[in-house]
């Protein structure tokens, strides 16, 4: 619903009790609503840049504490249960998930590149990149082309198992530095 009477909308006049819209309220109406869905997006790219560096920091936490005092498995249990109690209504704090931000944040970590990457795409797409790429070049492909072509969690996994960057990599050439300009008959 607009927020604007059938009768307005349709010309109701004086008589009917209600102000006539004026023909320029469609256009109002549009961008607003435009704008609000504008301000939405960019909440919602705002909250999951905070999530993806939150998760980020506790994966980076694991992996320090791990080497300097040898935490295994039991610790990550225990702090995904005190985690979970401490706040009942935040998602995402489960062992898995734990050694999840511990796996990306091994996986980028060597690289400032693909850190300032991951914050661009949603978590579940940073998972996917961490755990099925290997090398470096590889992960930074599919980092840029989720983001770029806006790939969803299923479509990214497909060009991963479709091998899209070695494809990729297949069709480079350097046609244009070897060949002269001017080719004649």
């Amino acid at each position: 619903m607009t927020g604007v009477d059938e009768k307005e909308g349709a010309g109701g006049g004086a008589g009917s009790g209600q102000a006539a819209v004026a023909p320029e309220y469609s256009g109002l109406l549009r961008e607003i609503k435009e704008r609000i869905r504008s301000a939405q997006y960019e909440a919602l790219r705002a909250v999951n840049r905070e999530l993806v560096k939150l998760y980020w920091d506790i994966g980076g936490i694991i992996v320090e504490r791990q080497e300097r005092e040898g935490w295994g498995k039991a610790i990550i249990e225990k702090l995904a249960e005190d985690l979970r109690a401490e706040f009942p209504d935040v998602k995402g704090f489960s062992a898995r998930n734990l050694w999840n931000m511990r796996t990306v944040f091994a996986s980028y970590a060597g690289s400032p590149i693909l850190q300032t990457l991951s914050a661009e795409i949603t978590w579940s797409h940073n998972l996917v990149i961490a755990e099925r790429c290997s090398e470096e070049l590889e992960r930074e492909f599919y980092l840029r082309m989720a983001k770029r072509l806006g790939w969803s969690t299923r479509v990214l996994i497909h060009q991963i198992e479709g091998r899209a960057y070695e494809q990729a990599l297949r069709v480079q050439t350097n046609f244009n530095k070897a060949l002269p300009l001017n080719i004649t008959r």
